[in-house]
């Protein structure tokens, strides 16, 4: 339930309204909006009667909200939200420009992340993305340099401006990640990782979640449900890939989820290529293809030698490739800002 105050109703009368629900046993989440403020009822086992409201003083309407994800779905906030970044908040996701992250898939050597955040920052890119902490298949692969990791890219923002993207993988690593990084990403294994999401949602940070790879739509607006109800309402939602049948890919890009996520979701959505590509070969047309569809952000892993990279080589453009990409993006008219 949606419970929709008038435009001139007061601090006294929405206060009541939210008191009448906190009675009731549920929780209320005040919405405030341009013009008026709504109050989101949570945590209601049964369907809501809207008469316990209509009678209210300053109450305009009660509207029933159908979808599971609540705090999610543009039922409950019809305005897109926009994460702002940096002091002057002058750079922000979801304000209608295509905001670039760019980088390895895992932080090698303070060389390599500073040579790659270089080029991508020179080609446009905002945002600068890299592993610390990586989550394999094999426990043999390459796990990241952790702590030293995050050095490293506190020290490619420091030199480069550009802001920070990384992995957390566990509580543990989330609280050393949220205090070097500008957005927390949340992987692709842990989207159902509920106590990681319920962590992560404690956060001041930003969140990019990552589809699972097996997960309906539904169920990774579930997840990033679970990190909002913890009070954290910058979410970014990231298309990446899903497993299917297919060879020619490491997975299927689902270009359908977007529009459907759009409609259905007020979170800015971010789009990985490399990831649902697998092959270098493949990445720019489905970032190209991604990008007129109205997303708010690519994510790109650009390597500077990825024949020698510790992970994911195969699919990291060269930054020569990176620049190009880059360069076909503006020639579609695509709104990239810069720093």
């Amino acid at each position: 339930m949606l419970v929709v105050m008038e435009k001139n109703a007061t601090d006294s009368e929405i206060r009541r309204v939210i008191e009448t629900i906190e009675a009731q046993g549920w929780e209320a989440k005040p919405i405030p909006g341009g013009e008026r403020t709504a109050i989101g009822i949570l945590r209601n086992e049964t369907p809501v009667d809207p008469g316990l409201f209509l009678n209210l003083p300053g109450v305009k309407e009660a509207i029933p909200v159908s979808k599971p994800y609540k705090l999610v779905s543009r039922e409950m906030h019809p305005e897109d939200t926009q994460i702002p970044f940096g002091n002057d908040g002058r750079v922000v996701i979801g304000d209608g420009h295509l905001h670039v992250i760019a980088g390895p898939c895992a932080i090698e050597s303070e060389s390599q992340a500073l040579k790659t955040a270089e080029r991508v920052k020179a080609a446009g890119a905002t945002f600068f993305r890299g592993g610390a902490f990586k989550p394999r298949t094999s426990p043999y692969s390459f796990q990241g340099l952790g702590k030293q990791g995050l050095k490293i890219l506190e020290k490619v923002r420091e030199e480069t401006g550009l802001f920070i993207v990384t992995e957390a993988i566990d509580v543990e690593s989330l609280e050393m990640v949220e205090e070097s990084a500008d957005i927390i990403q949340i992987g692709t294994r842990n989207m159902q990782n509920y106590p990681l999401l319920r962590r992560a949602g404690q956060s001041k940070r930003p969140v990019l979640l990552k589809r699972g790879m097996w997960a309906t739509v539904e169920e990774f607006l579930m997840a990033a449900e679970y990190i909002i109800s913890e009070g954290n309402g910058s979410v970014i939602l990231c298309e990446r890939g899903i497993r299917t049948f297919t060879k020619h890919s490491r997975n299927t890009l689902d270009l359908n989820a977007i529009p459907f996520l759009k409609r259905e979701s007020h979170l800015p959505i971010c789009v990985d290529p490399s990831h649902a590509a697998g092959r270098r070969y493949q990445v720019a047309p489905l970032a190209k293809a991604a990008a007129v569809m109205g997303i708010d952000a690519l994510l790109i892993e650009v390597h500077i030698a990825p024949e020698q990279a510790l992970s994911d080589g195969p699919q990291s453009l060269t930054p020569d490739d990176f620049t190009a990409l880059m360069g076909d993006l503006r020639s579609m008219g695509l709104p990239l800002p810069s720093l």
